[in-house]
């Protein structure tokens, strides 16, 4: 089809649609994101999980107060910090970039540029599992959800880059574990040796 000067007649480019992932991150950032409460808690929650401190200094009061299990609460610390280094490692072979579409809004600032898999949702799995353990609470089903939503709402991982994040978590938390139960069995030998 021709205009009346002879030329194509302009036609606006259709836009595409976002990418699966960053169609999940506008859903989430649109129907919560939106909310200064929402925002400042997770932005809360963003500082509390950085470099998995909030959950070294949880572990930390454990250990001071409760004497009887300070191996089980060392192996808190020992487990959000080791899934925490987990991730820094496959972040920087896999290097993903943060979400960058204009659609998204940024709400925190992060130590890196780097996104998969989100640390914050290993350390925050590893510690949820280890404590769940320890206190007999159901802390993973507690903590877990909020931490990995958080993250989306901030906009600085993708939906898979948490759900990668909290699969290491509970990795990592399952190898602690495996270690408390393989001292503990060696320790019984030991006693009734």
């Amino acid at each position: 089809m021709r205009s009346t000067n002879g030329h194509a007649p302009h036609v606006a480019p259709e836009t595409a649609p976002a990418p699966p992932e960053v169609a999940i991150l506008n859903a989430v950032q649109s129907a919560i994101g939106g909310n200064p409460t929402v925002v400042k808690a997770a932005r809360g929650m963003s500082h509390f999980g950085e470099h998995a401190l909030g959950w070294v200094g949880i572990a930390a009061v454990g250990w001071l107060a409760d004497k009887p299990r300070r191996r089980q609460w060392a192996g808190v610390a020992v487990g959000a910090v080791g899934a925490h280094a987990a991730s820094i490692v496959i972040k920087r072979i896999v290097r993903r970039p943060r979400p960058n579409d204009p659609s998204v809004q940024v709400n925190v600032s992060t130590p890196s540029k780097l996104s998969f898999p989100s640390s914050h949702a290993t350390s925050t799995t590893a510690a949820a599992v280890l404590l769940g353990k320890l206190t007999g609470l159901p802390l993973p089903a507690v903590l877990v959800p909020p931490m990995l939503l958080s993250r989306v709402v901030l906009g600085v991982h993708y939906p898979s880059d948490v759900l990668a994040g909290s699969a290491l978590g509970a990795a990592s938390a399952a190898v602690v574990l495996a270690a408390e139960k393989r001292l503990d069995s060696d320790r019984t030998r030991k006693s009734l040796g």
